[in-house]
């Protein structure tokens, strides 16, 4: 692509995810203006910061999300997972015919539908993107699986770029089906941990449940990986328990009771809920699991367990 045909970008959503491939194209041969739009934006207390980060990143930060729309080829919407549908709502008023919408939230299978429904409507081509892993540390170059009538069109547009980008279906919900199936697993996992970590950790047991789980699962450093499930959703819950709502509709779109999605989605946003209440400040990545545990478990039962002793469940 050259110069004259340079790709405009707009991203809608200036969050982790906005911010990593607003960098991931900066500079890049092929980008021309690179645009965003943030609800943070229309908020006077945290628009000025936002503002200057979207400066430092040569970013051009628009008042509206028709701003954004009416000056981009190629759209990115990167939200919260409820909020997938109405960006797309927003955006089809104003979107210009033959651009590009890139859907990369976290949604189900029947709300990317349903939004395909909007984009392509107002002559623009929607194509969904189920990002198969946390973009850190990957940036730009996370996996995706995109899926769409013009995936096969957009990949050839990403991939020179460096993008990981593999066209899976043309019918809108493969991609998505497929992100949500394999979050159920990898958030439902992160829930677990987190569970049986702490509740290890109360009764005293943890070197002994922590032995058990080498010994049946070798290849994986427990601890450590306990502690990156830990900081990850002590920092990411709300959007995980946001993402796992959307993973629970995906199973009941097949007809199934959520069981464990929903359960999942509960712990999440139980930690998240600690999280903004400052239960874990002065924790990030380099914390080990047992201070994020501890931090919970000084909260839910303060007092030493006794052996008759029934406490009070914090959660459901």
């Amino acid at each position: 692509m050259n110069a004259a045909h340079a790709l405009d970008v707009g991203l809608i959503g200036f969050g982790e995810v906005g911010k990593i491939f607003a960098a991931g194209f900066r500079g890049q041969p092929g980008i021309g203006k690179i645009a965003a739009w943030d609800l943070k934006f229309a908020d006077a207390a945290a628009a000025a910061p936002e503002h200057a980060v979207a400066e430092r990143v040569g970013v051009v930060a628009c008042d509206s999300a028709a701003a954004l729309c009416a000056g981009s080829l190629l759209i990115i919407s990167a939200v919260t997972a409820s909020n997938t549908l109405a960006v797309a709502a927003e955006a089809a008023h104003s979107i210009r015919p033959g651009s590009y919408f890139l859907d990369l939230n976290s949604a189900s299978p029947g709300i990317k539908q349903r939004a395909a429904q909007l984009i392509d409507a107002a002559g623009a081509h929607y194509v969904e993107a189920g990002v198969m892993t946390s973009a850190p540390p990957y940036g730009i170059k996370v996996p995706m699986l995109l899926g769409g009538a013009k995936a096969h069109e957009l990949v050839a547009l990403l991939k020179p770029l460096g993008m990981d980008v593999t066209p899976v279906a043309e019918r809108i919900g493969v991609a998505s089906a497929t992100k949500m199936s394999r979050s159920i697993m990898i958030k439902g996992l992160e829930a677990l941990v987190i569970e049986s970590f702490t509740t290890a950790r109360r009764h005293g047991v943890e070197d002994a449940m922590l032995a058990t789980l080498a010994e049946t699962f070798p290849s994986i450093d427990w601890p450590r990986q306990g502690a990156y499930f830990f900081s990850r959703v002590a920092q990411h819950g709300k959007r995980r328990a946001e993402e796992m709502r959307e993973a629970a509709a995906t199973v009941e779109e097949t007809g199934f009771a959520p069981t464990m999605a929903a359960a999942t989605a509960a712990k999440h946003a139980f930690i998240a809920e600690h999280s903004a209440a400052g239960r874990f400040n002065g924790l990030d990545a380099s914390s080990n699991w047992q201070a994020f545990a501890d931090r919970l478990i000084a909260v839910a039962l303060p007092e030493p367990l006794s052996s008759t002793e029934t406490p009070e469940r914090d959660e459901p």
